[in-house]
């Protein structure tokens, strides 16, 4: 297996564009990958493009009608049929969408098969991770599920554990929807509360259905939950699941959207949060994923100078072993282009100023008055059973 982590990348991403005034602005990918070689950080990996998925890779997700809506409203937005959750606020189409869409899902799908074929042990797609479209319907600003693509095409090479853990602030409800059926599948999301925020999906009851009960997990965390609330209930559940299931592959979802300045959720988690986060990822995979299997990908994320290309340019260099120290400064030339591409002056360094961040093991005891260990018991006592896992800390 190659000792050098692939990131996974092509310019035509960008063209993953809603238009003007839509949150989803694709200058967050631009200036991650400018971030990236800023830093020096594409030294340490192999870049590599893929191809766009084809109808039958598509297929092994999404419904050929679905399919053929994305192709309609892609040759004619104004075909587009809401039907599909096409045309909509969310989701506007847009000339080209169905090619553009295609290319971040042929990403990830090249990702997961070069992962697995042994190329190398961890790839990066931070352009994926749009984890809410369902196999017939556009959602949340996203078109085709890059993420269950990626691990339907795992399960089609042979693979009987994938683990896919999502710390977006919403809900992955695409990808547990795809696989809550599945035992071959788990899925773990630990997101901001159904209650206050899209899609309204996600409660701790949500375990999987027939021969897949027991493979959802959901962590639904109270809105304002901060750094060391976030990592607390990310450590008191993943690690233990994780080391039962002993998945083939790992795959991961980093939404920036839990950060505190998002504009779209209430979160109050810290970049250096994230990062420690996306460090014990790599260190759960080397625990307890065969061959250390990793699949990285990116996900939502709207303030997309100051938070986004900063933690998804972590995220490429934990994966490739070149980890970038907090306290480094943001190259002056990576702020010239921003302030070219936005007219905002940018982050000065690779932090917020807040590492090294702690939290309060599970192991110390359970408050029984506290919010966040109501949602973090409340998870246990949903799916530990299921999996033969005991309850209690």
């Amino acid at each position: 297996m190659s000792g050098r982590a692939l990131l996974m990348w092509d310019d035509a991403v960008t063209g993953y564009d809603f238009g003007p005034g839509h949150p989803m602005d694709p200058v967050r990918l631009a200036l991650t990958m400018e971030l990236v070689r800023a830093l020096d950080v594409d030294r340490a990996v192999d870049i590599r493009s893929a191809r766009p998925a084809g109808d039958s890779t598509l297929r092994l997700v999404h419904r050929e009608d679905y399919v053929a809506a994305v192709r309609a409203a892609s040759a004619d937005p104004a075909r587009a049929d809401q039907a599909y959750g096409l045309g909509t606020a969310d989701d506007p189409a847009f000339p080209g969408m169905h090619e553009a869409s295609a290319r971040i899902a042929g990403l990830s799908v090249g990702a997961a098969e070069a992962v697995w074929r042994g190329d190398a042990a961890r790839a990066v797609n931070f352009t994926g991770g749009l984890h809410h479209a369902m196999p017939g319907a556009a959602a949340g600003f996203c078109v085709y599920n890059d993420a269950a693509l990626a691990i339907a095409r795992l399960l089609e090479l042979g693979a009987e554990r994938v683990a896919y853990l999502d710390v977006d602030v919403h809900h992955g409800d695409g990808v547990q929807a795809v696989f809550q059926d599945d035992p071959r599948v788990l899925t773990i999301s630990l997101h901001e509360h159904p209650r206050t925020l899209f899609p309204g999906t996600g409660w701790p009851e949500e375990t999987g259905r027939g021969p897949g009960e027991g493979s959802a997990v959901n962590i639904a965390l109270p809105a304002g939950t901060g750094d060391a609330g976030w990592l607390r209930a990310f450590h008191a559940v993943v690690p233990e699941l994780l080391a039962d299931f002993r998945p083939q592959v790992l795959v991961t979802q980093h939404g920036a959207d839990t950060h505190f300045e998002d504009p779209l959720a209430h979160l109050a988690v810290s970049l250096d949060a994230q990062r420690a986060v996306q460090l014990a990822c790599r260190g759960l995979a080397d625990e307890h994923v065969e061959g250390g299997r990793w699949v990285a990908l990116g996900g939502g994320g709207y303030a997309v100078v100051d938070v986004v290309p900063r933690s998804w340019a972590h995220l490429v260099g934990i994966a490739a072993g070149a980890d970038v120290p907090p306290e480094t400064a943001v190259p002056q030339s990576w702020r010239d282009v921003v302030y070219a591409r936005t007219r905002l002056p940018g982050p000065r360094r690779m932090t917020d100023g807040r590492w090294p961040v702690t939290w309060r093991p599970w192991e110390d005891g359970y408050d029984p008055e506290d919010r966040l260990d109501q949602a973090v018991l409340a998870t246990r006592k949903a799916v530990f059973p299921l999996r033969g896992l005991l309850v209690q800390p």
